[in-house]
């Protein structure tokens, strides 16, 4: 990815051809690297879906930055020249002032959905962990992580979902704070990242499962590092899925708050996301030789249910 000697223009630079075009390739982009999300962004109204395509493959540039096959061969200087840069022109987009086409979509997005441009830098600072930061002592080592590269995604994304009008309409009524359940369902997704790509992050020479609970399940890094299948692995990883399942839960109260228009694709995509925790069961944790995912029949069981929850709550 380059990331300099690219001239900043405005949006008004930028036909309305083109940018429906940038669009489309945010699609493309979604609908190829994050099949479960897709599929919920496609309940959205096209003008909300959009603007999440726009949200995702922001992310998805910035994760390329530390997890792209190139970057794996670049120094942490490197890296880090990479992130400041970046973050700069992350800053130019909250400006207005666009490099590309990608860039263009943000800026749009942006005008159709003001936003606070900290969760964007957060997450660039969750990026930052990575240069260094390969091991975690504890959960609440861990949750700061998590929070930086997902939970992030929650308060991205929220002020696009909106908020249903009955708890905001009325004179005595205040705008309910929604924030903390976005955050939650961010940390329960990361949390199951972590919990399906621990075969491939070992490659990196990253564990994400806290050392507090690698010791109390009696599990060391060489046993992981080896991929080793026993009773202690099982029960660690059955204590780290408890755990995920809890900040799903803790998102759920939130999702009640947002605008009809999304109660649906957001129970969707909770619902199928947290079907990955089940995936994991299914092959007796060992996700150092496959990888969980939700299989497209469930995926499609899922769309009534999850519309039904969001009509009753």
């Amino acid at each position: 990815m380059t990331l300099s000697g690219s001239k900043s223009r405005s949006l008004s630079d930028k036909t309305s051809v083109q940018l429906e075009e940038a669009y489309e390739l945010c699609r493309k982009e979604t609908a190829k690297w994050a099949k479960t999300f897709y599929l919920g962004t496609l309940l959205l109204p096209p003008v909300k879906r959009r603007a999440i395509w726009a949200i995702y493959v922001w992310c998805r540039r910035t994760d390329e930055l530390m997890d792209s096959p190139e970057a794996m061969k670049l120094s942490n200087e490197k890296l880090s020249t990479r992130l400041e840069l970046w973050e700069q022109r992350t800053r130019d987009i909250f400006k207005g002032k666009i490099h590309n086409d990608f860039d263009a979509v943000m800026v749009d997005m942006l005008d159709k959905f003001p936003m606070n441009i900290q969760p964007y830098l957060d997450m660039i600072e969750g990026q930052r962990m990575d240069l260094n930061l390969h091991r975690y002592a504890t959960f609440e080592d861990l949750k700061l992580y998590c929070y930086r590269v997902a939970g992030t995604v929650g308060l991205m994304t929220q002020g696009v979902m909106g908020l249903d009008p009955a708890y905001t309409s009325a004179p005595w009524s205040s705008d309910p704070d929604t924030s903390d359940a976005a955050v939650a369902l961010g940390i329960a997704n990361q949390l199951t990242n972590i919990l399906r790509d621990v075969g491939e992050d070992r490659g990196r020479g990253r564990i994400y499962i806290p050392q507090e609970d690698l010791i109390r399940f009696d599990y060391s890094e060489e046993d992981l590092m080896e991929g080793k299948l026993n009773n202690n692995w099982r029960s660690l990883m059955a204590f780290q899925l408890q755990r995920a399942r809890e900040w799903f839960a803790l998102s759920e109260s939130g999702v009640r708050w947002l605008s009809g228009d999304a109660r649906w694709p957001v129970w969707t995509s909770l619902r199928l996301y947290r079907g990955i925790l089940d995936s994991i069961e299914r092959l007796d944790y060992d996700v150092f030789n496959n990888r969980a995912y939700v299989s497209q029949w469930v995926k499609l069981l899922n769309l009534p249910i999850a519309y039904v929850i969001s009509q009753s709550r």
